[in-house]
Formats: C-alpha cells, structure tokens, sequence
C-alpha cells in the first residue's frame, strides 16, 4: 500500500484584524545599483552579474541576494553563468496538448537544431524563450539559421496552440497542463522513474566563488504525486469467469505497472462483494450483478488506493452485502467515496497529501433514472449528484488548498459524447473550482476539454469489464468499448502539472492490454478531432462505428 497521509476533516480559515497603532517609520531600502561601466571599468565590489541564459526562477533568487546587479560580466566580482557545477536545472521538450507523437531522440532533437530537414522533428518549428536558447547555445552550439525562434516565456503557449506543430522547450516549472511532455530518449521528467543522469535537456548554473544562495535543482523528485484515473470496472459475467478460468490477477497483468506504481491508484468498482454470488456466467442478459469475494485480491495485486463508489450496481445485492463491501475496503486499507453506508457518508471527500501535494476525491451519481441505487439518511448506496451542495463542498475544499479530483457516474452512450446532461454536472463542478473532472461511467470512451483552469474527461472507457463489442439498437455492432483511456494526473509542490493519456485495448472479455503504436496513434486521433483540437489539415477519421462480426463468449 503506497504511503498517503489521510485526512478526513474541513477547515476553516479565520482571519483577525490587529488594532491600529502608529505606523513606524521604515527606512526604505537602497534599490540595487546599476552600473553602465565602460570596457576598462574596474569591478564594483561584491557585484554579481546574471547571464541572460539564466532562468527568470534563478534570477529572481539572485535579486533577493541583495548584491547589486551589473549590466556586464567584466563589472562584476561574481558571475552566475552556464557552469560545470551548481544548481542543476531541468527543461522539457513539449507541445500542444493535442499531439500525437510521444517522444523524440536526443540525437534528432539535436539535428533539428543544427537544420536536418528529416527526423522525427520535421515539420515542427522549435520555440523557447531567449534564456532557454542562450542556455542551450552554450551547451550544443549556436543553432542553424531559422531552427530556433525566440518567443516570451509568456507567450509560448498560446504561439503553440495557433500552430499545433509547434514544438517548444521550457523549464520544468512551466510546464502545466495544455502542454503535452515528450519523452527524450525515453526519459520525461514528469515520470516517477525519471533518471536525470541520461537524460539530455538539462543545465549547470553556478559560478567560482559565488555567494548567491541557489536551490540544488527546478525538479524535487520528492514533490512529485502521480493519481491514476479509470473507467467502469464490474468483475462479473465473462470476466469474472476469465478471472475463474485463468486467474484472478489476470485483469491486471498487462498493465500491472500503470496502476501499481502510481502514487494514487483509483478504481471505479461498480459492483458489490457478496459470498452467496453465484458462479459467473458469460453473457450479456445478467444486469443483477456481484462479485465473488476472492476477486479483491484483483483490486490489492493493482495496487488499489482508493474506490469509487457512484455506480449503478452496487446495490443490486442489497443492503448487507453494501455494507460488507465498505468493511471489506476499510479492512484493507482502501479509501472509498462517491457512496457509502448513508447520505452523510457518500458525500464526504476524502482528503490526502502525497508528497506534500493536497488532493481532494469527491463524486456522485447523476443518472435522474437511477434513484434506487443512491443513498439515503438509513440506506447505503451511491452519493446523488446534489449540485448545490457539491459546488459549495468543492469552493470549501479548494480554498483549504485542496486541488479537487471530481469523478461522476452519469448518463450512458455509444459515441464519443459527452452524453444527455454531461456538460451541465461537468461544467458546474469544474466552475466551482475543481481541478480534475473525470467521467467513471463510459463504457464506450469520450471526448476531453479544458474549462478555465480545469481538465475535464468526460469519460474514460472500460477498465475490467467484458464488452468487447456492443450492438447498437439499429442492430450494429461496434467495438468502441474495447478502447480505454486510463488517465495518468501529475501533480508537484501543489501545482497541477497535467495528464498522461494512457490507451489500452481490451483483451480476453478480461484483462487491457497497451495499444500498439497503429492503435495509439489512431486513438489519439480521433479523440483530439472530436474533442474539436485538430488542425483540418490532419484529416482526422470519421466516429469508429465500424460493423463487425460479433465475437463468441466463452463457454461455461
């Protein structure tokens, strides 16, 4: 079980005024001197120079030194320049967040900047800010004539967003979340196993006899929290005969690491435990569902940190086997929300800090035709999407420092979406403050947007549930619900960084298994199109309804 400091209560912040008194008097500081010397000025005593490769974090800690600040090298008594030795800072190649391709070569990353008209950066202009280009001039060279373009530091992404080709790099403490981290090398200093010592888009600052105080590097490793999000999991009907058959680990094996080695890993199970469940059969005409109690071990192999509880099933064995179910996760040390053992406590978040970063879960069920399956003040079941309360509760949470994680169980469709009633309950919560608002419901994948400082996916697909196809009512058969988005959420030193898209393909009515590149690529494409980012020049394809030949369930 990853390490999590829980806590579950609110804060309130009260503020109190002093009583006024006669303002002292309050020498005003000397603002720093600057010095316009000629060629054969002698240096000012304990002066520092700042070289315009240096990052704008780094030049603001240089200013708090107090030491005056020269306009040219030969002025000053110390220098903070590119160095062999000091703080090691940390930069990322990255794009729009709509982009396709996942990372570059550190040696096709250098021939773009020496001019190559091929490679993997071909057709992608490279912007950065003038420190980030004098910063890497002095390690790889002066770039080729028309490589490299210069932007403000502040206008990096929207010059990207115009031409979603453009490629950029930027310092670690830039990146947020319409960027899009490639990986160099395999390397991305947005993953937990990042290993700086190979990876090639870094730079020393120092200098001989320097008395500024630096921080050792841009990039804490210990600051850094990853929250994995999944779609429907109901370990019933084919899968859980898989599960009988093959293994109960099975599920998870292919994808065992996306999931274990995150800091926070979330499942949306929508189904309770119950002993009296009866051997699984495959089929899709079962809608009461259940699921034998040696299937947990599934939910511990994964490495399961917290459970979603908003869904539509899990109060199709009644009262007791809910209950059961809740001191199951308790037992185990797995947090659960979104529903709970009354009304009270299926709306209460669950508040945490991984590696000193605040992340709040909430969630509810919004289905209006489902009211059986939501608790009440003396029944167990799923928190009701109470809208007026669950944007007070969000505004409350935020405010505490808490960047809220908001997941919903809502209306169902067979397309891209977002579905009847969606857009209402997303954009309301993600209006209040949260910072993540995830769809648990799909189990056919949907599209994703930005709403102000706000992610929202309005839903991610199957996880461990056995719809390798579905029959539409006109009859078609697609296989859209074998697609699954598991969204990978980065947060460090309580900024929310951005997600990984993580796309895997559903395999054996059981287990998902990572896509290849082919399907990867045109997963991605298609979500990026309806999600209305794409250039038209990409000719996206047209909603995957394709008609297929359905596929044999297993036998019992």
């Amino acid at each position: 079980m990853k390490k999590i400091s829980l806590f579950l209560f609110f804060a309130m912040l009260f503020s109190a005024c002093a009583p006024a008194t006669e303002a002292p008097v309050v020498e005003q500081p000397t603002a720093p001197v600057q010095v316009q010397p000629t060629s054969t000025q002698a240096p000012v005593a304990d002066a520092l120079w700042v070289s315009p490769a240096v990052p704008d974090v780094l030049r603001e800690d240089a200013k708090l030194s107090g030491m005056p600040i020269v306009d040219v090298p030969e002025a000053a008594t110390q220098k903070l320049d590119v160095s062999d030795s000091g703080s090691l800072w940390i930069y990322a190649l990255v794009a729009p967040f709509p982009t396709v391709t996942d990372g570059v070569s550190s040696a096709d990353l250098k021939s773009a900047w020496q001019g190559a008209s091929s490679g993997t950066l071909s057709g992608h202009p490279l912007i950065m800010a003038e420190s980030t280009l004098r910063a890497f001039t002095a390690l790889w060279g002066e770039p080729a004539p028309g490589a490299v373009r210069s932007v403000p530091s502040d206008q990096l992404l929207d010059t990207a967003w115009s031409d979603l080709s453009t490629w950029a790099i930027i310092p670690f403490e830039e990146i947020q979340s319409k960027w899009k981290v490639l990986t160099v090398d395999g390397q991305s200093p947005i993953h937990k196993d990042f290993d700086e010592s190979v990876y090639p888009l870094k730079v020393t600052f120092g200098g001989t006899n320097l008395t500024v105080q630096l921080p050792d590097t841009n990039r804490d490793a210990s600051k850094l929290a990853t929250v994995v999000l999944t779609g429907v999991t109901a370990l019933v009907r084919a899968t859980a005969f898989t599960m009988e058959t093959k293994g109960v680990d099975r599920p998870g094996e292919l994808i065992y690491s996306w999931l274990h080695d995150a800091d926070v890993t979330h499942i949306s199970n929508e189904v309770a435990f119950d002993p009296s469940c009866p051997f699984p059969t495959p089929g899709y005409k079962n809608f009461i569902l259940c699921s034998d109690p040696k299937y947990f071990d599934l939910l511990k192999y994964v490495g399961t940190d917290i459970v979603e509880l908003t869904g539509d099933h899990f109060a199709d064995r009644g009262a007791q086997a809910m209950l059961d179910t809740l001191q199951m996760y308790r037992d185990n040390n797995i947090l659960y929300y979104g529903g709970g053992a009354d009304e009270t406590e299926a709306r209460k978040p669950v508040l945490m800090e991984v590696n000193g970063n605040k992340i709040a879960f909430m969630g509810c069920n919004g289905k209006v035709s489902y009211t059986f399956v939501k608790a009440t003040d003396t029944r167990p079941g799923a928190a009701n999407c109470d809208y007026d309360f669950f944007t007070k509760q969000v505004q409350d949470v935020a405010a505490q420092g808490y960047m809220v994680i908001f997941t919903f169980q809502h209306e169902e469709c067979y397309h891209s979406g977002p579905c009847y009633m969606h857009e209402k309950g997303f954009h309301a919560v993600a209006d209040a403050g949260a910072t993540v608002v995830s769809g648990s419901q799909a189990h056919f994948p949907h599209l994703m947007e930005f709403r102000g400082n706000s992610f929202i996916h309005f839903g991610l697909g199957n996880l461990f549930f056995d719809q390798m196809t579905y029959e539409l009512p006109d009859g078609t058969v697609i296989d859209g619900t074998r697609r699954e988005f598991i969204d990978r959420h980065v947060f460090y030193d309580g900024k929310y960084l951005g997600v990984e898209l993580l796309t895997a393909m559903l395999e054996d009515f059981s287990r998902p298994r990572p896509m290849n590149e082919r399907e990867r690529t045109q997963f991605l494409t298609d979500y990026f199109y309806y999600s209305g980012w794409l250039d038209s020049n990409l000719t996206p394809v047209p909603q995957p309804t394709v008609t297929l030949t359905p596929i044999a369930l297993p036998k019992p």
